[in-house]
């Protein structure tokens, strides 16, 4: 038998061994399920006796509603994770703590305040779940308004939130305590990492609780990891304190976690608690557990059940009696069926309001201003596509002192930041709001996700990415902020602005050339601008600050120092909408709807036909893609009778397709000829200059698509 190396602490000690493929046993040890329930006192012990039973009753609960077809459509029972959970509840301290649950935490959010019938709103997706009111799956148990975090269904991407969050309890010298609580599978993912290594680098006052079951569905946990005690893969990091401890025993649990939380509020760094548990039952309510766990594997673990063995010790030590108990257990089953009753008749939620909570409000008032153009004044100072953005930041950043940036080379002392954007302002704001991030790109979105969740007037500001190119590994984290706002039905939305130096013509090739437009401007729930010009740069900038909700800031890097792109500098108050175009080029006989570099090869193309053949191009620059301005532009091809749309990213999927097909599909009886498309070509970008040139969009590849639809 291959054994686990083993940790101590002065109350328990974890074994843990793999007899087969398919089998992982837990072993008793000196200190194996002992209740020690010495320094608390009968009312505790019975008021946690009272909750563990509560919590398995409702588990039963959801079985049955699973059996009726009642509802509860995804069911993780917890039972043998009893004692982890219950003391994790009654450590957490309501309106003061963040905690983030997962979802076997059925008893963990029982025990932290979420009510019995809210337990069964979430379970039925009833409109009244204080999680997000059915958009959730359920068992996914949630209530903001205490502090318990809406989580995803994303196995631990919830670490990274939790690290944010403590990280802006450090920052804002609070004395709050965020718990992290996940599987020990979830401690396979890279972002688990990233969440253990930043909290322990900020010394961040967060608890990691593992709930050691030693399956991943069906995977046992010797081919998840090689330390069947998976705290001992964090040994030798630096300041994380960790406690084992015994999980089916709910006073061992409290003792492990009363010590980790003493260990972060001291300020030394974050702790896990690590907890031995069983998965008595399956996995969930589409897992057959039978299928890989042997009869005797499952009969050991049901022998050792935490509620029989809680139940048996406390009659044995004459705290409770039977006839106690039972009282107990049937107040328990009165209180769910009272519950029961009135969560059943709630109202469903109705289907037409998906529509709801799609995206935070944007911080300008569309009715109150009527134009949005920029003139700009050729004979004052002329500032850079680079510089508008590193003015707008700092505006923004005196603006709401709760505005905090970082990233990737945003604050080393003399660069900050590798094309200069952020320059100055380590200098002008301090370190302790403009600091450098580890180059891992899910960690430095995900924190943001949970930073901007200790205050509504936070505001972070990222470069996502060096270059865009490396943006991939946040896109987990992205797709988990575009949906925040709207699963949750508006109790919380990540305030980011993400910015990335985008796009190619810096002979950049692979990894650094790439546009990632058309992918971001899919997902719903995010804003996508992409600037061109200085002013634009400046007042989409304090939109995408001052508003709440995600927007990705594109950033053209061609364009930073490009002297076409300089204007002067607007006013202060100076500030686009989202979904507000700008008409660059006045036109007659067609319309060429562009953004980002290519706004300015099709202004430089439509100078020249208009030169060479007298053809009349009226050339809009889209600025915002997600919302994009159908009205300006419908308005444009109803004059002109004939569009072409030029973007650099990729042809195939690209945003010229989703504007193409609106104007066929709403403005077809307006064309005298087929929209048109131009753009890159649908491979890599290469390094080799005449690589790059032939892959690219170029003017000449705009002037001929002009032609042919102007011929057609």
């Amino acid at each position: 038998m291959a054994k686990a190396a083993v940790k101590s602490t002065p109350k328990n000690v974890v074994k843990t061994a793999s007899k087969t493929a398919s089998k992982i046993e837990s072993k008793k040890s000196a200190h194996y399920n002992t209740f020690d329930m010495s320094g608390f006192d009968r009312e505790t012990i019975m008021n946690w006796y009272r909750i563990q039973h509560l919590g398995r009753k409702l588990d039963d609960k959801a079985a049955l509603y699973l059996k009726m077809a009642k509802g509860w459509s995804y069911h993780a029972p917890g039972a043998g994770h009893d004692g982890i959970q219950v003391a994790l509840g009654q450590i957490f301290r309501q309106g003061k703590d963040y905690l983030f649950p997962y979802y076997r935490d059925l008893i963990t959010s029982l025990s932290a305040g979420i009510t019995i019938e809210e337990i069964i709103l979430n379970g039925l997706s009833k409109s009244a779940d204080v999680a997000g009111g059915g958009r959730h799956m359920s068992n996914h148990f949630a209530k903001p308004s205490i502090g318990i975090q809406n989580v995803s269904s994303c196995t631990g991407n919830h670490s990274l939130h939790a690290a944010g969050l403590a990280r802006a309890v450090k920052k804002y010298k609070g004395d709050e305590v965020v718990y992290y609580s996940g599987g020990d599978s979830a401690c396979s993912e890279g972002f688990f990492y990233e969440a253990i290594n930043g909290a322990s680098r900020e010394k961040l006052p967060v608890i990691f609780v593992i709930q050691n079951n030693k399956f991943g569905i069906s995977v046992p946990l010797f081919e998840q990891t090689a330390n069947l005690v998976v705290s001992d893969n964090y040994t030798g990091i630096k300041y994380l304190k960790i406690i084992n401890c015994d999980g089916r025993d709910v006073f061992d649990s409290y003792r492990a976690l009363s010590e980790a939380r003493d260990y972060v509020l001291s300020g030394a760094g974050p702790a896990m608690v690590h907890a031995d548990c069983d998965r008595i039952g399956s996995h969930s309510n589409s897992d057959n557990h039978e299928l890989y766990r042997t009869p005797e594997e499952i009969q050991e673990m049901k022998d050792r059940d935490p509620l029989t063995t809680f139940r048996s010790i406390l009659i044995e030590k004459g705290i409770a009696t039977v006839e106690e108990l039972i009282a107990i257990e049937k107040e328990n089953t009165k209180a769910i069926f009272a519950a029961a009753d009135i969560a059943e008749i709630a109202p469903d939620p109705e289907g037409s309001s998906y529509t709801e909570f799609l995206m935070p409000p944007d911080a300008v008032d569309y009715n109150n201003q009527s134009e949005y153009a920029f003139v700009n004044d050729p004979n004052a100072q002329q500032y850079t596509f680079r510089e508008g953005i590193n003015i707008a930041m700092k505006q923004e950043f005196t603006r709401n002192p709760n505005t905090f940036l970082w990233g990737q080379d945003v604050a080393s002392v003399k660069k900050q930041g590798i094309f200069n954007v952020p320059k100055g302002m380590l200098d002008d704001f301090g370190n302790d709001r403009i600091f450098n991030a580890p180059i891992a790109e899910d960690f430095i979105v995900g924190t943001a996700n949970g930073f901007s969740r200790y205050r509504k007037d936070i505001r972070v500001v990222v470069e996502g990415a060096e270059f865009a190119d490396y943006f991939w590994p946040a896109m987990e984290q992205l797709i988990e902020c575009s949906h925040d706002y709207w699963r949750t039905r508006g109790q919380f939305s990540p305030n980011i602005t993400i910015r990335l130096a985008s796009a190619g013509y810096i002979q950049g090739g692979l990894y650094h050339s790439q546009s990632l437009d058309s992918i971001f401007a899919h997902l719903p729930g995010i804003r996508v601008v992409c600037p061109a010009f200085a002013d634009d740069a400046i007042g989409l900038m304090r939109n995408s600050i001052r508003s709440e909700g995600v927007t990705m800031y594109l950033e053209p890097k061609y364009l930073y120092n490009y002297r076409p792109s300089s204007t002067s500098l607007p006013a202060d108050d100076f500030i686009i909408p989202f979904g507000k175009a700008r008409i660059r080029r006045q036109g007659n006989n067609i319309t060429v709807i562009s953004y980002g570099n290519a706004i300015h090869l099709a202004l430089k193309v439509a100078d020249e036909l208009f030169n060479s053949h007298g053809i009349s191009c009226e050339v809009i620059d889209l600025r915002s893609l997600k919302p994009w301005d159908k009205e300006t532009v419908f308005n444009s091809v109803r004059k002109t009778n004939r569009a072409l749309v030029a973007h650099e990213h990729y042809l195939t999927a690209g945003l010229g397709g989703e504007i193409a097909s609106c104007i066929n599909s709403e403005l077809f009886l307006s064309l005298d000829a087929p929209v048109g498309r131009v753009a890159s070509k649908d491979v890599p970008v290469g390094f080799a200059k005449n690589l790059e040139a032939a892959t690219l969009l170029s003017t000449e590849d705009i002037k001929n698509a002009i032609i042919k639809i102007i011929e057609f």
